[in-house]
């Protein structure tokens, strides 16, 4: 019995991911040339993206939206977890990043699923509640400009249905959130955090994956 999240040392965090992690050969695939970036750091863990698998399954999510995609590891990811009619709108602004992980979504049949559009996310999205879509999608993943969080979460507020969800990355941002701020990303997510605490339109857990996990449903 643990009345903490206990602390993972190198020998437990390769127990975990050997008795745990199953992924598809294209995601290892990419996994492991993203590490090599130069950017590579902004790649999500991979038990957290199996974990948003698992989340994505048991809302039964058909629409997804990802605001931030990188070289496309998440969207490989939640695309491989989607049904075979499943669609995810991915947002970006890179055709640098993103088009490293094209190929590989092309290789494990999802390529389909993942409508790409380079653009700035919030244009993305203001587009998409213009022509009608509020209450159309069924998850959402907010990993792109902290000082553009909430901006991004109030759209995707709208967007997703309700009991949909709607999960931030970087929540904890390497511990510097507990800390006295010194620079705007720690500051935006701390006024994120706050604020999600006392969201009354939703229900929400922070999780101390990866880089900090945080999950809000859309209430009722």
């Amino acid at each position: 019995m643990s009345r903490r999240t206990i602390n993972l040392d190198d020998t437990l965090y390769d127990y975990l991911l050997a008795h745990s992690l199953r992924e598809h050969p294209e995601q290892a695939a990419l996994r492991e040339a993203t590490a090599k970036h130069p950017r590579g750091g902004m790649q999500i863990s991979p038990e957290q993206g199996q974990f948003m698998q698992l989340l994505v399954k048991l809302i039964g999510a058909h629409r997804t939206i990802e605001i931030g995609t990188f070289t496309g590891y998440s969207a490989l990811t939640v695309a491989l977890a989607l049904p075979v009619n499943g669609k995810i709108l991915a947002c970006d602004v890179s055709d640098e990043y993103t088009s490293i992980g094209k190929p590989y979504w092309q290789r494990a049949g999802v390529a389909n699923k993942i409508e790409l559009v380079l653009a700035p996310a919030a244009q993305t999205l203001d587009a998409r509640l213009a022509a009608g879509e509020s209450g159309r999608y069924d998850f959402a993943f907010i990993d792109a400009d902290k000082s553009g969080y909430d901006g991004y979460y109030e759209r995707c507020l709208q967007l997703v249905r309700q009991g949909g969800l709607i999960a931030f990355d970087n929540v904890l941002w390497s511990g510097d959130v507990a800390r006295p701020a010194q620079d705007d990303d720690t500051r935006a997510l701390q006024a994120l955090n706050d604020k999600l605490h006392n969201d009354e339109r939703i229900d929400m857990a922070m999780l101390p994956i990866g880089d900090g996990l945080t999950l809000a449903r859309k209430r009722p």
